[in-house]
């Protein structure tokens, strides 16, 4: 596993277009950025805006395709080593260590690009503000580089961001580490084929009731297989509880889990720092349970807690 600081900012990948990025879900880039090839599935993404860090993750999957791009080029050397300033003057400068030349124009030309978008919601936690930027350039391997792309050193990056004034639950990242390592899937989060349906059916038993927390609003609740919906992709009996969004995902991780025995709830320590969620810790189901539900809670138990 390698860990990377990947810049999300507008503007931040020269000049450019096309880019889409959502930090908590998705980041693009193409192969005009160095170690554009770099980054693989299971490795550990850290985005900043070049002010703060916003939030860590796991890779857990990048579709790569391809386009077409309109590039800059300088005048001089004719190298796409061109930068466009904000404020100074002249507006471009070569970034070519032996040219450097500066103009008020440039040359563009239309190349055949590699496109690479991570997806990471899985394993996503906010960090905003857990982090300044020199202390997040000073945790990289090459502390001096100005690339998009960037490797961190990913035990110090851990250990700096834990001892941070912003509490970070960097648990939910080393578990989806370990899900992802060990060939689990962690896409039971996004909706899926019969989620609709599913959902609704949940709603008809329960009513807008968070299993964990009790009535909710019913658009910030989810219906949450209590297994591992990716292993045959169907809809089981007793399979699904209605869980607030945040609870849900943490459920998936195994960060949350239901002891089969006692119906009640445990957390995983990295939780327990946090108020909000450290009142659920020994606190019962908010919903009547049938022994389908209590077969499959068994099972992710086991899975979590075993």
């Amino acid at each position: 596993m390698t860990a990377w600081l990947m810049l999300a900012k507008a503007g931040s990948k020269r000049i450019s277009e096309g880019y889409d990025d959502s930090p908590a879900t998705h980041y693009s880039w193409d192969s005009s950025v160095p170690n554009h090839a770099a980054p693989k599935v299971g490795d550990v993404i850290a985005l900043w805006d070049s002010v703060q860090l916003l939030g860590v993750s796991v890779i857990e999957d990048i579709a790569i395709g391809q386009r077409e791009k309109v590039v800059p080029f300088c005048l001089k050397c004719k190298k796409a080593d061109v930068a466009e300033r904000k404020k100074k003057l002249p507006r471009f400068v070569c970034w070519n260590q032996k040219c450097k030349h500066e103009d008020d124009q440039a040359g563009w030309k239309r190349k055949l690009v590699t496109t690479y978008r991570s997806r990471h919601e899985a394993g996503w936690v906010r960090a905003n503000s857990s982090l300044t930027a020199p202390e997040l350039r000073a945790l990289c391997v090459k502390g001096s580089s100005q690339n998009s792309l960037r490797e961190l050193r990913w035990d110090d990056f851990h250990t700096a961001v834990e001892q941070a004034g912003t509490p970070v639950p960097l648990g939910i990242v080393d578990t989806t580490l370990k899900l992802i390592a060990g060939g689990h899937s962690v896409a039971t989060i996004r909706v899926r084929k019969g989620q609709a349906a599913f959902r609704t059916h949940l709603l008809g038993v329960f009513g807008e009731v968070c299993a964990f927390t009790g009535p909710a609003p019913s658009q910030a609740i989810e219906a949450a297989h209590l297994y591992s919906y990716a292993a045959d992709g169907k809809h089981r009996k007793g399979g699904g509880l209605l869980l607030r969004r945040d609870l849900h995902r943490l459920f998936d991780l195994g960060m949350i889990a239901v002891n089969p025995t006692t119906k009640l709830l445990h957390l995983a320590d990295s939780l327990k720092g946090f108020p909000d969620y450290a009142k659920l810790d020994g606190a019962p189901l908010a919903v009547s349970v049938t022994a389908d539900h209590v077969k499959w809670l068994a099972a992710h138990w086991k899975m979590h807690r075993t």
